[in-house]
Formats: C-alpha cells, sequence, structure tokens
C-alpha cells in the first residue's frame, strides 16, 4: 500500500544527500549511529512511526532547553564565542573538574574518534567489546590500526583481563559502560583495574552516553586522579538533544591537546549551548528522566517476561531482544507494522536492540511483536530500488 512504499524507500536525491555526508564522514574516520543503520539496509523510520531504533529520547529537549533556543535564535546568525567558553566552565564545575580537563564538541561522535585518531597506529592497537559500538572501529582502520573485538563476559560486561591480554601493543582501549547495545555496565573497580595495568603509553577511552539512566557511579574521579584516561559524554541521549548535537571529551590537559590536533576550536551552535546549557541548570531533570526511562523499560521486561520471550537485562535505554530467528527478518516485519527497531551484531544474528520509547510506543511495540512471533505478520524483502550505504569508500559496514 501507499504507506508503506513511503516508509521503506529513500528518494535518490535524498540517498545521495546521506551517501555523499556517509563518504566524507569516513574519509576522517567519523561514523555514527545513522550511518551504521543505513549501512544494514534497515528500513527508513519515518515522523509518525514507532521509533525505537537509534537510542534517541523520545521526549526530546525538555521545556528550558525549548525556551532558551527560541531565546536565542535572533544571535543565530552571529558568532558566540563566549557563550560557548562559559558554558565549558559551567560544566566542568558541573563534573567536577577543572575547565582544561575539559573540551566541548558537537556531539561525543568526534571525541570518540579523535581519541582513535591520537592514540592508534600500525604500530598501537584499538581495542573494544564485542558486542560494542562500532564506529571507533572505523576511526582505527583510518589510522591503520589493528582492530582487537573481544567477546563480553557472562553477565555482559566488558572483559578487562581480556581485553589486556589480546593487546600488549595497544593504543586505545575502548569501554562504552553502559555498553551499547547491551545496556549493561562495567563496574569502576574494572576500570581501575585497567588503567593500572594496562600497557604502557596506551589510553583508556569510557564512553558514559548512558551514564544518567543508570545508578552507576561515573570514572570521572579517575580522570582528576591524573590517569591515562577520556571519559565521553552527550547531551544526544537523556538530555534529549540527539538532533542538537553537544558533548564532551573530558580528561588531562596534555591529552585533550592531542584531541585538538585533529578538530576543536570552533564556536559551538549557539541553540546546542543555549539548550544544553538550560537542561543542565534543571536539578531535577536526570533523576526524573531517569525515573521515566527506567519505569517503562521495567514495564516492558515484565511483558516479556510474561510472554516468555528472552532478552538481556539493561540499566539504560535501550536492551537486547531475543528473536529466535534472524532479526533482521523480525526488524521488516515491525517496520510493516510501522514501528522501527535495530539494529543487529554479527555476533548474535538472532538479537535485534531495542530503544525504550515511550509507554504508548513501547505498548504499540508489544502489539507489534507479538504479531510477528505468532507468524501473523511475516517480513519482507528490500525493495531492489531501495540504495544502502554498505560499502562506503573502501569501507565494509557491518551487514
Amino acid at each position: 500500500m501507499a504507506h508503506h512504499e513511503g516508509l521503506n524507500s529513500f528518494s535518490r536525491r535524498s540517498f545521495l544527500q546521506v551517501s555523499s555526508a556517509a563518504s566524507a564522514a569516513v574519509a576522517l574516520g567519523i561514523v555514527t549511529e545513522p550511518m551504521l543503520a543505513y549501512a544494514q539496509e534497515l528500513p527508513y523510520a519515518p515522523v509518525g512511526g514507532v521509533r525505537i531504533n537509534a537510542n534517541e529520547n523520545p521526549l526530546g529537549p525538555c521545556a528550558a532547553a525549548r525556551s532558551a533556543i527560541a531565546a536565542i535564535m535572533p544571535e543565530a546568525g552571529r558568532y558566540r564565542f563566549r557563550l560557548t567558553e562559559e558554558f565549558v566552565g559551567l560544566y566542568a564545575q558541573s563534573v567536577g573538574v577543572k575547565a582544561d580537563h575539559v573540551r566541548i564538541f558537537a556531539g561525543s561522535s568526534e571525541p570518540l574518534h579523535y581519541t582513535v585518531m591520537a592514540f592508534t597506529s600500525p604500530r598501537a592497537s584499538y581495542v573494544t567489546a564485542d558486542p560494542g559500538y562500532e564506529a571507533g572501529m572505523y576511526a582505527a582502520k583510518s589510522s591503520g590500526a589493528r582492530v582487537v573485538k573481544v567477546p563480553l563476559t557472562k553477565t555482559h560486561a566488558h572483559d578487562v583481563k581480556a581485553m589486556i591480554a589480546a593487546a600488549p601493543d595497544a593504543g586505545v582501549f575502548y569501554v562504552c559502560s553502559p555498553n551499547n547495545p547491551t545496556g549493561t555496565l562495567t563496574g569502576h573497580s574494572d576500570i581501575e583495574y585497567l588503567l593500572q595495568n594496562k600497557p604502557k603509553g596506551s589510553i583508556v577511552l569510557v564512553d558514559e552516553a548512558y551514564i544518567h539512566f543508570c545508578d552507576a557511579p561515573s570514572v570521572i574521579d579517575l580522570v582528576t586522579a591524573g590517569h591515562d584516561l577520556i571519559v565521553l559524554r552527550t547531551f544526544s541521549k537523556l538530555y534529549g538533544m540527539a538532533g542538537l548535537r553537544c558533548g564532551f571529551a573530558i580528561g588531562r590537559p596534555d591529552l585533550m591537546q592531542k584531541l585538538e590536533n585533529y578538530g576543536g576550536g570552533n564556536p559551538m551552535p549557539v541553540t546546542a549551548v543555549a539548550a544544553a546549557s538550560a537542561s543542565l541548570k534543571e536539578t531535577q531533570l536526570v533523576a526524573e528522566r531517569k525515573r521515566i526511562n527506567a519505569e517503562i523499560r521495567e514495564e516492558t521486561f515484565q511483558w516479556l517476561d510474561r510472554n516468555g520471550y528472552s532478552y538481556i537485562p539493561s540499566v539504560s535505554n535501550c536492551f537486547m531482544l531475543d528473536t529466535k530467528r534472524p532479526a533482521k527478518e523480525v526488524i521488516a516485519a515491525m517496520a510493516r507494522q510501522n514501528v522501527f527497531i535495530g539494529r543487529i551484531w554479527p555476533l548474535m544474528p538472532t538479537y535485534a536492540r531495542i530503544t525504550v520509547g515511550t509507554r504508548e510506543e513501547m505498548n504499540q511495540f508489544q502489539v507489534a511483536f507479538q504479531k510477528v512471533m505468532k507468524g501473523t505478520v511475516m517480513g519482507g524483502r528490500r525493495r531492489k530500488e531501495e540504495p544502502a550505504l554498505r560499502h562506503i569508500d573502501g569501507f565494509v559496514l557491518p551487514a
């Protein structure tokens, strides 16, 4: 039907725009969540669909952030260096470090890639979890580094001892905690062990994009202790600013200087700075949104338990769901019902990542998933004219 046609195809112009942007980004080693979804040929999730496929926050920016955006718009035609500087100071104070330990970027993808570029090489490997967030692997390809993927433990934490053993030549150990895609934690003590036992000269890169959704302590205290550690933070997740782009790298000043060799220094978009600053000043925002996410996530888990479906318990805003068949088929069948889930990790081909949406969205997810599992809705083949970003300038993204 026409509705379905619109959901699952790009116009040729849209594809060329995405492809060109993706090619340019990969040339710099920068691969992002949307690009990874395109690479898997997943159905396009339109406005109006149930979009629980990209770890976005369906609540969007808070009311104070939206008001701040509206107020700053008349100044959007101006460079506002001072606005960025003031916000960096405010953010540094909020996390308990000096301002020279903080660098601001348009999201956390840039500092992730700059860290990999700065500290890996053909002689210094990039070490990551499997399954884990894949973006850093493509930066490692750009730097000529060996990519070492280490399976998670039985409790789905990073196996830090195995990571050290697998790469005595490591340049960067990447730890996402809570992990993307499993939503599971790697403990503070494990990060301490990694820092104490890693090869000399290597860097531990801890991605705390999802830390606000759980009660686990941050490892920023280990930055203030002077360790070889860079911590990433973002306003894209709990704060609901994925489309506005605001993130931070936190580390010793000498480490931050090395990131600047690859990018940074430009003023941030004034809308992003205004929204993030307003959000940071909302003292109850993190607790309130964490509560909302946890309640809906647990309600979803209870429904899955009652109906006998398997999943990996999570403390984040996403989890891995066992589809009991090739997950790509289930993703396609869900899309036919206007519910968009994904992605897939090669190590777990019968699992799909589910983002926690609103209560209404998760109710729609339950209805659609039940139909798929009972066989009343089947996945369809991808239309031939729908292009994909599987190959981008010689890089083969995971399918």
